[in-house]
Parts: C-alpha cells; sequence; structure tokens
C-alpha cells in the first residue's frame, strides 16, 4: 500500500501574515509538519502544495517535493477540498498511483508521530476519512448559544434536558492535526462528511491550530515546555 503525504500552505495568510514560514522553536512552521511526515513509519512521500515560491524554497530544503498550486485555489475563499483534488490529479497526470493520501497542515506543528500513525491505522474498507478531535471546552448541550439580531439566545440544543456541564454528552472540536483518506473518496466527493467518518482523538496541548497570533504564541509556549521537559530526561 502507497501512502502520500500532503502539506498545503498558502503564501497569502490574512490571520497572521507569513504564518507558514514564520520561525517556531528554530524551524519555519510549516517544516514542523515536513519533519513530523518524515518520522511516520508507512509514509512513502511527501508533497508540499503551495502558491508561494519562498515557501516552496523552504519544502525544498526540508528534502520534499513541491506541486506549484494555481492562484486560484490559494485564495481565503478556495476550498481547500479543491487544493486536495489539484494535488492528486496532478500527480496522476505525472504516472504517480497512491492509496492513501494524508493531509498534515502546516497549522498544527505540535502533533506527534504518534497521532498520525493512529490515523493510518483507523483507514479500513468500511471507513472514507479519518479525521482527528480534540476534547471541546464547550458543549452546545450546555453553554453554547445562538444569537439573534435583537439578542435573543438560546442553546444550540435547546431541546436538551442537559442542566448540569457534568451530565452532558461529551463533544469534540475537529482539529488540522491529521486528515487521511483515499484518493478515490477525495476526487469523487464534494466534503468529509460525504462518506463514513472516523475520528482519532489528540490530546489539547498536541492540538493548537494556528489561525492568529494569539495561537501561535501559544504554540510557543507548549513548544518550549515540550522541548524543557525532553532535556530533563
Amino acid at each position: 500500500m502507497s501512502v502520500y503525504a500532503f502539506i498545503f500552505a498558502r503564501g497569502n495568510s490574512k490571520g497572521l501574515p507569513g504564518k507558514n514560514i514564520r520561525m517556531l522553536g528554530g524551524h519555519p512552521l510549516i517544516a514542523h509538519s515536513i519533519r513530523v511526515a518524515q518520522q511516520v513509519g508507512g509514509i512513502d512521500r511527501i508533497f508540499v502544495s503551495t502558491d508561494s515560491d519562498e515557501i516552496a524554497t523552504i519544502a525544498e530544503s526540508y528534502g520534499v517535493s513541491v506541486i506549484k498550486r494555481p492562484d486560484e485555489l490559494a485564495t481565503d475563499t478556495a476550498p481547500e477540498w479543491l487544493a486536495w483534488r489539484h494535488a492528486i490529479s496532478y500527480l496522476q497526470a505525472q504516472g504517480h498511483e497512491f492509496d492513501v493520501f494524508v493531509s498534515l497542515p502546516a497549522t498544527s506543528p505540535l502533533r506527534g508521530v504518534e497521532d498520525v500513525e493512529q490515523c493510518l491505522a483507523c483507514l479500513d474498507s468500511c471507513t472514507d476519512v479519518v479525521v482527528t478531535v480534540t476534547p471541546a471546552s464547550r458543549s452546545p448541550f450546555f453553554n453554547m448559544v445562538v444569537r439573534a439580531s435583537d439578542g435573543v439566545s438560546e442553546l444550540v440544543c435547546s431541546g436538551s434536558d442537559v442542566h448540569r456541564r457534568q451530565d452532558a454528552p461529551a463533544v469534540y472540536d475537529m482539529t488540522t492535526v491529521a486528515y487521511v483518506a483515499s484518493p478515490t473518496f477525495i476526487l469523487t466527493n464534494e466534503r468529509i462528511f460525504s462518506g463514513r467518518v472516523r475520528s482519532v482523538v489528540v490530546p489539547r496541548h498536541r492540538a493548537v491550530d494556528i489561525d492568529d497570533i494569539y495561537d501561535f504564541k501559544m504554540a510557543e509556549i507548549l513548544l518550549a515546555d515540550k522541548e524543557k521537559t525532553n532535556v530533563g530526561r
């Protein structure tokens, strides 16, 4: 079984300009995803899909191949699903054949090798996509509300009989730690939840998703703490 890993990284991030090449713990942000992919057993090839020449140069310096993403697939409004399709179709046109598609977004630099390997192990004949989740800090059954324009608010799950946080069903936030699927599923469907989805639970300290400077600062703190712990062993 052939497994290809992909890192999709645009050059024009609005939430945190230059995010994907910003230095974190001595490496550009995108390099953290590359380095994890290089350590995962079973991954055969690694590709970075980007519209940015600077990101492409960094990716190649870490020993991975680059797929040039068309500008129309690198805007704020372009669904990443279409970038996934583009990368798969591009490689297939080049004669590549692979069985498993793995996306490791650059925005989750604290993922562990074990997180990705667990996702790969969960993809089976009864599963179309594997995603990662982390325990949510808020619950639609207890303390998440929808709000009308006049300020009137009600619980998202307003019909539930939950009166204490402890009684609410466990809910999870999706993360960008990893996505695993077959190339065929991606090419023939419109979104992740078009198929049967399984999830892998990742602890919150490995599930930071960098969108703005506050997320980046949190990643710096957690990475420094991780490195300090490793030195002390």
